[in-house]
């Protein structure tokens, strides 16, 4: 064996990897996992048609490559409240709720949902791209505190079923009353005759939707994701990879590490501030967050609709009317639903007034866009993430 061929990393698997090429899908290298990024026209898929299943009807994603880290305990809550910025003390059991874990200078070590199952027990759900990383800082914050932390990033395949008919569909296959769970609730439910399965109301495409947890041999998960897919026909259920899931959550505005949050981002800079609840006494971060507060912002993020044809990438350069260069886009693309080419970037404040324009280099071209508000589509929803 080569020195090279010792050293290559490996790239790995969800339970489903079989199903998703045996489906045709086109596959890529996503943070280590392989992954679908879209499945082929023939079945209905394609990331344009996959955007729009999931806005009109119905999708389904394998998101088994996000981590999942649980902490439980007498001091579970306490560990719980000093790693993340919101308040874990408002959750009642079975609800969940938007956070993030900082570092001390007030940045992202990642963003999470942090689910309450039981007493003393809360879930974290985590990127794929920073499991190791979430889960040793998790870990080595919280040893002060009487709590086991466990990392079961592995012992779940996790489904994503998103869309209007989201309930529709998953209701055919559990016992439970999924009217009864309120959007960012969680419950326990048979599901496809497994017992005691996780169902969460929560998703990353700002549709309604759930994520079930179901176990991670390959025979359970392939059984699963074709029952859904039966049970969602009526809907015109379609299978839905990673570049669907991304147009879905930019014209949503829901962050993306290593995008619109980074070790290098604030709260403030990255507009979560609603979502960091500094009335709590302490957590990692706050203080600087404080000292933040007071100071003038570098950057804020904001929305673009592109005025002139082209497509602002991640990365771009947004430049001012003059020519200068200000802040950069942290994600962009079309957006199918919308019928528009949007993007999120950071600019200065002073350059952030809604309705004023900007331009983006685009192949060394000066492109034209429009600050707009965002979220660029807006779901009316009954509940707000807490």
């Amino acid at each position: 064996m080569s020195a090279v061929e010792a050293t290559a990393p490996v790239v790995r698997k969800t339970a489903l990897n079989a199903v998703h090429r045996q489906m045709g899908a086109k596959m890529v290298d996503f943070n280590g996992w392989d992954m679908p990024v879209e499945y082929p026209a023939s079945i209905g898929g394609g990331i344009i048609n996959e955007h729009i299943a999931v806005r009109t009807g119905v999708g389904i994603f394998d998101v088994s490559h996000m981590g999942d880290i649980r902490l439980a305990g007498p001091q579970a809550l306490a560990a719980v409240q000093h790693i993340s910025m919101n308040d874990a003390s408002r959750l009642a059991i079975g609800q969940a709720q938007y956070s993030a874990l900082l570092y001390p200078q007030g940045t992202f070590v990642d963003d999470v949902i942090v689910h309450r199952l039981g007493e003393d027990e809360y879930l974290l759900v985590i990127n794929a791209g920073t499991r190791e990383k979430d889960f040793n800082w998790v870990r080595d914050n919280t040893r002060q505190f009487d709590c086991a932390v466990e990392n079961l990033s592995d012992d779940f395949t996790q489904i994503a079923i998103q869309g209007p008919k989201a309930v529709d569909t998953l209701q055919k296959l559990t016992d439970s009353d999924l009217n009864a769970v309120k959007f960012y609730w969680v419950t326990h439910g048979t599901v496809c005759g497994l017992k005691n399965i996780l169902i969460a109301r929560t998703g990353y495409t700002a549709e309604d939707g759930f994520e079930i947890y179901i176990p991670s041999d390959e025979a359970t998960g392939a059984r699963v994701w074709n029952e859904i897919l039966r049970a969602g026909k009526d809907f015109g259920i379609v299978p839905c990879g990673l570049g669907a899931r991304n147009t879905l959550r930019l014209e949503g505005k829901l962050p993306l590490y290593g995008h619109e949050i980074s070790d290098t981002i604030n709260v403030w800079e990255a507009g979560l501030d609603r979502f960091c609840k500094m009335e709590k006494p302490e957590f990692v971060g706050r203080e600087a967050l404080e000292k933040a507060k007071s100071a003038a912002p570098r950057h804020t993020l904001v929305g673009l609709e592109m005025i002139d044809r082209g497509i602002a990438r991640d990365g771009y350069k947004v430049l001012d009317l003059n020519g200068r260069a200000i802040g950069y886009v942290t994600s962009g693309s079309p957006a199918p639903f919308l019928k528009k080419n949007i993007a999120l970037a950071y600019v200065p404040p002073e350059n952030a007034t809604l309705g004023s324009t900007v331009n983006v280099e685009i192949r060394g071209q000066a492109v034209a866009a429009r600050i707009v508000s965002t979220p660029f589509y807006k779901k009316p929803k009954k509940n707000s993430l807490n």
